[in-house]
């Protein structure tokens, strides 16, 4: 690179800055600045265009195209040459740009008599801002430094644009991170929440990305990098404590950290006039860029790779985000771009709510949250990239929405939401320990899930019975390794102290599809819901079975011990599991170990199969429970982590409900205890349905107990089934209008 275009594009930075720091407002700043890069890449124009929405660019500023045009010619991504830049993240170089395809003229511009374009991104982690352009009448493409000078340009202006220097409300825009943003998302977990964002993975704000002292940058940028590669010969050097997919990620990380071509672009933009941090982010956007056009999910991952190996680079570079932990507000609503089980319990049950950017309904951050009664949104895309520490924000857990630094109109209508479900949870509260006995004079057990140590304070509180499910898997998967049977004994055994004589339910490992253990070899399977997971891997993989059947039996010590497995799909493979745990019993019998004092084994009925399972599985079962959740999606064929098909259908559709009667008489001919157990058992209205099909049984989150309790103590059952039955004999696909309507009859 020649030494000129060096010393060109050090000045324009310069002059830059030199125009940041002086006191105009933000439009006469953008007027400025493309004045001063139009001088200085020799065009006639450049023009400055920002994202107004998401998907809305917006001239903002011009130095030779027409005045008047500014703030009102506005285009849609990929609409023209500039949307084609906004949503590529390329730059387009043209030496006849109305010739090139795509092109659409904007009269009011003025713009028909330059010829030459060169537009590039302005960009910053992966979050499109806008469109740089400088145009002449020369018919001429631009050389590869000018385009490079350009880049610089505009990563300094994503900066600029990200600090709020260069906007303002003269041109009807606001700096991002001020304005009031909505996402929406999948809903993890219900409930609503006000508080303060907590970020997991804090964002490095770079103050100045401009150098004042190029060597000086890149002295810094070395002295990082070898901090850097330092930290990860250590933890490489520590191998022997860490387990082999963890090496393979640091290995990986160090080839990046090693990488000439990754430091010799990073010295190249400090050459140009970038500061150290501007420089790594230079290369974290373009790598964020790439990321969203490459199709290739094991090339995605590398990137990933190389965007967090970028963060820790700019951590030490900045001295932000290393002790993130000592500004947690109080009313902390945490927001990542995923979490694994182990850090979201370091955070504990403190958190006001979660808001993910990826995640899914059936994730370990989701099954802790439920348990937590926390509420949560997955796949809230873009929340990572706008929220800051400190912003304000709404989660409104019922409607799938976040509301980030909301006006005051949204945070007072939030607020009084919040102010009718405190006096709600009230209500509930004076029924506690008053049975969920019906009008028609009915009673149905209500009982609560958990999965944690930290779940069980909640059983008393709730009113539940007892616990429905216990989540075994949970202190699995929170380990780097398989835990011991005294570890997991000492746990359970905790976990019935707790329940003091009420009966738990602990389901056994149910482990695969969306549960995948760290130590454990990930399963290459197409359809992993329909692979292999639950009891299939329980009876594969029989010595981890055994030892978590053993740590129960001993857990009980002498006290009545409930054990159920989860995914039964058919008669045999329930009878293989049960015969386990009785050959164990015998066995810890032999050992002269104290036995349970009473044992229920029972399956939870999870697939269609095994309500058609020969009566002699009705008959040897001890109880069966409805795992509602797999149940439904595949009664339904429908996803439940897919949005698109999971909200078409509706749990009190006909077919459903029908199927369910049909479980509930084959349990009844053979007098098995049959319960329900998933999120439509903590939905009021779909709870008093199931009670009407005939269900006596629930199993729910423990906030779900008190809501269900109430509207089940106001309802009438055998009205409530005429209705339901006059729905299915009119032939309605769903039975919630009709019950909806006679809700508010009986009011």
């Amino acid at each position: 690179m020649p030494q000129a275009t060096e010393t060109e594009s050090r000045k324009l930075l310069g002059r830059l800055r030199q125009a940041m720091a002086e006191g105009d407002a933000g439009q006469e700043r953008l007027d400025r600045i493309t004045h001063l890069i139009a001088d200085s890449m020799r065009t006639e124009v450049c023009s400055i265009y920002l994202f107004r929405d998401n998907d809305t660019l917006e001239l903002c500023a011009t130095e030779g195209l027409r005045a008047e045009a500014v703030h009102q010619t506005r285009m849609r991504l990929n609409e023209g040459l500039v949307g084609r830049v906004a949503a590529t993240s390329r730059a387009i170089n043209s030496a006849n740009a109305p010739q090139e395809p795509g092109f659409r003229f904007m009269p009011e511009t003025g713009e028909e008599v330059y010829s030459s374009f060169l537009g590039v991104p302005v960009q910053r982690l992966g979050q499109r801002m806008g469109v740089l352009v400088v145009q002449s009448k020369q018919a001429r493409s631009f050389s590869e430094d000018e385009v490079y000078a350009l880049e610089v340009v505009a990563m300094v202006l994503a900066e600029m644009t990200e600090l709020g220097a260069i906007m303002g409300e003269a041109g009807g825009l606001t700096p991002l991170h001020k304005r009031a943003q909505a996402f929406r998302g999948g809903i993890g977990q219900e409930g609503a929440a006000e508080g303060r964002v907590f970020l997991h993975d804090p964002r490095v704000v770079v103050t100045n990305p401009i150098a004042d002292d190029p060597e000086e940058e890149l002295k810094r940028l070395r002295r990082a990098i070898k901090t850097l590669r330092g930290s990860l010969d250590t933890a490489l050097a520590d191998a022997g404590k860490i387990e082999g997919d963890h090496v393979q990620v640091l290995e990986t990380y160090r080839m990046f950290a090693n990488s000439k071509g990754w430091l010799r672009r990073m010295e190249e933009d400090i050459a140009r006039g970038l500061s150290a941090e501007a420089a790594v982010e230079k290369e974290q956007s373009a790598a964020q860029a790439r990321m969203r056009t490459v199709p290739d999910a094991y090339l995605r991952d590398r990137l990933h790779d190389l965007d967090d190996l970028s963060n820790r680079l700019l951590r030490i570079l900045t001295g932000q985000g290393r002790d993130a932990h000592a500004d947690r507000p109080e009313d902390a609503v945490l927001v990542a771009r995923n979490i694994g089980p182990g850090e979201l319990l370091e955070y504990g049950r403190t958190l006001k709510g979660i808001v993910l950017e990826e995640g899914s309904v059936g994730s370990h951050a989701a099954v802790i949250a439920r348990a937590w009664a926390i509420p949560l949104i997955v796949n809230a895309t873009g929340i990572t990239t706008e929220a800051l520490n400190g912003d304000a924000i709404l989660v409104d857990g019922d409607q799938g929405v976040v509301h980030l630094r909301p006006d005051d109109t949204v945070t007072s209508a939030f607020r009084d939401k919040l102010a009718m479900q405190a006096k709600a949870q009230e209500r509930y509260a004076s029924i506690r320990d008053l049975p969920a006995a019906t009008r028609c004079g009915q009673r149905v057990a209500l009982y609560m899930n958990a999965g944690l140590m930290a779940d069980l304070p909640s059983l008393k509180g709730s009113g539940a019975e007892g616990v429905g499910l216990f989540r075994t898997e949970l202190q699995f998967l929170i380990r780097s390794k398989v835990p011991r049977r005294g570890d997991l004994a000492s746990l359970y055994a905790r976990v019935m102290d707790a329940a003091d004589g009420k009966r738990v339910a602990f389901r056994t490992l149910d482990i695969g599809s969306d549960k995948v253990l760290p130590y454990m070899k990930p399963q290459d399977e197409p359809n992993p819901a329909l692979g292999w997971r639950a009891i299939r891997v329980g009876l594969d993989k029989k010595g981890v079975m055994r030892m978590q059947l053993q740590a129960l039996i001993r857990a009980a010590n002498g006290r009545a011990l409930t054990v159920m497995f989860p995914f039964i799909a058919q008669f045999d493979e329930y009878r293989q599991a049960r015969q386990m745990l009785l050959d164990e019993v015998e066995r810890e019998r032999k050992l002269g170990h104290v036995l349970p004092a009473r044992l229920e084994i029972g399956a939870m009925l999870e697939t269609p199969s095994l309500a058609f399972a020969p009566r002699q599985f009705f008959e040897l079962a001890d109880f069966i429970s409805i795992g509602g959740n797999d149940l439904k999606q595949f009664f339904f064929a429908a996803d439940r982590e897919n949005e698109r098909v999971r909200r078409r259908y509706d749990t009190l559709n006909v077919s459903f409900l029908t199927f369910i009667e049909q479980i509930v008489n084959r349990c009844a001919e053979t007098g098995t205890p049959l319960s329900f157990c998933g999120e439509d058992a903590g939905r009021p209205v779909e709870a008093i349905c199931f009670a009407a099909m005939g269900l006596r049984a629930l199993s729910m989150r423990p906030a779900s107990v008190g809501p269900v309790k109430h509207l089940l103590r106001q309802t009438n059952l055998t009205e409530l089934r005429a209705v339901i039955d006059a729905a299915r004999a009119e032939g309605h696909q769903s039975v919630r209008p009709s019950v909806m309507a006679y809700l508010e009859r009986a009011q």
